[in-house]
């Protein structure tokens, strides 16, 4: 079975992260969504929150895909969880130098465990979860962004 992990903060999950997860899925027989836990970052959402999000949003899929929370290296709970490669979404070339140097300390790190790279669809192209959090910080429509899950909880969570 070939397994693969696709981490992030998914501080919310968005259409570009649900498109990269689909198109992973036609590659991998299983897709693990690691929601990971940046110690020195402050996510909007609490990890059991982006946890639901995503199982909620990707349900026609809990067969074949299943989220994980996880506050270690990315690679050492890849390697973990039986995984061989992890999955990567590219939106721009600014992108590119990041990815270029998180691949090569990963390897470092364990050579064993490869990346994959997706680009996101060109109508994804610009989104971010970021860009979603200060949308739903000035009251913006979400709904060409994300799930209209996560608008609710956009909405709750921004009072």
């Amino acid at each position: 079975m070939k397994v693969a992990v696709y981490p992030g903060s998914f501080d919310p999950i968005t259409f570009g992260h649900i498109d990269i997860a689909v198109r992973a899925l036609k590659v991998f027989d299983k897709l693990i969504i690691l929601i990971n836990v940046h110690p020195t970052k402050h996510a909007l959402f609490s990890a059991e929150e982006r946890k639901n999000m995503v199982e909620v949003t990707m349900k026609d899929y809990l067969d074949r895909l299943e989220v994980v929370v996880a506050n270690d290296l990315t690679v050492d709970e890849t390697k973990k969880l039986g995984a061989t490669h992890m999955i990567r979404g590219l939106r721009a070339v600014t992108d590119f130098e990041y990815e270029f140097q998180l691949t090569h300390a990963n390897r470092v790190l364990d050579n064993e465990i490869d990346s994959i790279y997706f680009m996101t669809d060109n109508k994804y192209s610009f989104l971010s979860s970021a860009l979603v959090k200060e949308i739903g910080l000035f009251k913006g429509d979400l709904n060409k962004f994300v799930p209209s899950y996560v608008v609710e909880k956009m909405k709750e969570k921004l009072k």
